[in-house]
């Protein structure tokens, strides 16, 4: 069996961990099947071509557990699957969905979609809220992705991680995932869907400056483009983000190929025309397959778990990732219409869950709070408890930021390297300043990480 060569190295791990290149070699093990299907790598559940068992249809299937087939040859890692392949298909939401039920099918068509949005500004909240809840139900029954966090790509990188940790035989250092030693990450969003939400950003705006939270406003472009500059205006003054929030926001966008080709050229002149570097499609629809039609940087429109979400599935992980050259900044809590109409919760408990799962693995916490649907002496309420929870964990560390400030930081991190300085260390990149190194080890069987203190740094020119 070969060494893995240069080409070999997995671009999915390097991207994620940014540690040497050489513990990056990681092989795959000859036998892969034919065709894409479930399996399991001991707790985590993967879904493309593997070896040592028969690729399952659903996640609810009985998987093969391909774990103990990892192995190391002359100290290099072997799995029995291509991770780069696997991650691709879990956060391209490439995988097979078990069955939707007929409501769902019924529903998720493209005439049903543009009888709904057709009439949807003639329906109350109460009308929507009552057919999303028929729409939406069992759930909590769908296996994957886990609600309410799903980690699968992160845990396969954790799992593989133990294997390179098991052929170096000691400590791998990779350059930590966030500036300044940030145990997480969170970014505050709002979505302005209608005349309601315009009117409360400057009282939106007021809450989240009381609490020393800068936030990013995405605005909908066509047909309201003289409020859509006075509104940004508006927010830029002082210091928000702004975004383009689909097109018209008509749940359209992704309903056929070749219209949203015509319509992602229209997206782009906006972007163009009002200096917007992110984009969230309306509803959350998304084709990620798609995206190199949009000349966006960075993009939010992909759930960690769309569980709740018009168009189920989910990403996988707790962590922004690149499709091309996009960043991806998933949305990786649940949405305030869902847990105020949907699932009927005027508290932050769940909210509170969701950030504890994601800040103990490190990962983005991304949030989208509406102003047209937090006008209400109830809604506000809640929100005004999230935002002391996040100011709580800011305490403790977490590093709170915009949508922008989180891709500058991240493509930043992917174009640094670490260079073996004598027996420790550095970083070399831009904002290597802010960065630190950081040590994957193993406990038992489990991989932990931990912080060098901080050290000489260089940065590029």
């Amino acid at each position: 069996m070969r060494t893995p060569r240069e080409s070999e190295r997995d671009s999915a791990f390097l991207d994620y961990y940014r540690c040497p290149s050489d513990v990056g070699a990681i092989g795959t093990l000859p036998g892969v099947s034919a065709e894409d299907g479930y399996f399991r790598f001991g707790g985590s559940i993967g879904f493309g071509r593997f070896a040592g068992g028969l690729p399952a249809a659903y996640a609810t299937d009985n998987l093969t557990d391909v774990s103990a087939a990892a192995t190391i040859i002359d100290g290099r890692a072997w799995l029995p699957f291509d991770l780069s392949q696997v991650a691709t298909n879990l956060r391209r939401e490439r995988y097979r969905r078990n069955g939707n039920d007929l409501l769902q099918k019924t529903t998720s068509g493209g005439i049903a979609q543009r009888l709904y949005y057709l009439l949807r500004p003639l329906m109350g909240v109460g009308v929507r809220k009552h057919l999303q809840k028929i729409r939406l139900r069992n759930w909590e029954k769908i296996p994957f992705p886990q609600w309410p966090v799903d980690r699968t790509v992160d845990s396969l990188m954790e799992g593989a991680m133990g294997i390179a940790l098991a052929a170096q035989g000691g400590p791998i250092p990779f350059i930590w995932f966030w500036p300044d030693g940030a145990p997480a990450c969170a970014m505050m969003t709002h979505d302005v869907e209608g005349q309601a939400g315009i009117d409360f950003c400057e009282a939106l705006m007021d809450i989240d400056d009381s609490f020393a939270i800068k936030s990013a406003f995405q605005l909908i472009p066509e047909g309201h483009e003289e409020t859509w500059q006075a509104t940004a205006a508006r927010l830029r003054r002082r210091g928000f983000e702004v975004n383009l929030h689909d097109l018209n926001h008509d749940g359209l966008l992704f309903a056929d190929k070749n219209e949203f080709l015509v319509r992602a050229r229209r997206i782009n002149r906006y972007a163009r025309e009002f200096g917007c570097d992110g984009f969230r499609s309306g509803v959350m629809y998304r084709e990620q397959d798609w995206f190199s039609a949009f000349e966006f940087s960075y993009d939010m429109s992909v759930p960690n778990a769309a569980h709740l979400e018009p168009q189920r599935g989910g990403c996988c992980t707790v962590m922004p990732y690149f499709v091309g050259d996009i960043l991806e900044l998933p949305l990786t809590t649940v949405q305030d219409y869902t847990l105020f109409h949907i699932l009927n919760d005027y508290s932050t408990a769940l909210w509170e869950r969701q950030i504890d799962l994601i800040s103990r693995h490190h990962g983005l916490i991304s949030i989208i709070s509406h102003p047209d649907y937090l006008v209400g002496e109830r809604e506000r309420a809640v929100y005004l408890d999230l935002l002391r929870h996040l100011n709580e964990r800011r305490a403790r560390g977490l590093w709170i930021a915009l949508p922008g400030e989180v891709n500058r930081w991240w493509r930043n991190r992917r174009q640094m390297t670490l260079v073996a300085d004598g027996d420790t260390w550095r970083i070399e990149g831009p904002d290597a300043d802010r960065a630190r190194v950081a040590y994957a080890s193993l406990t038992g069987e489990r991989v932990t990480y931990s912080l060098s203190p901080p050290a000489r740094t260089a940065a590029s020119a």
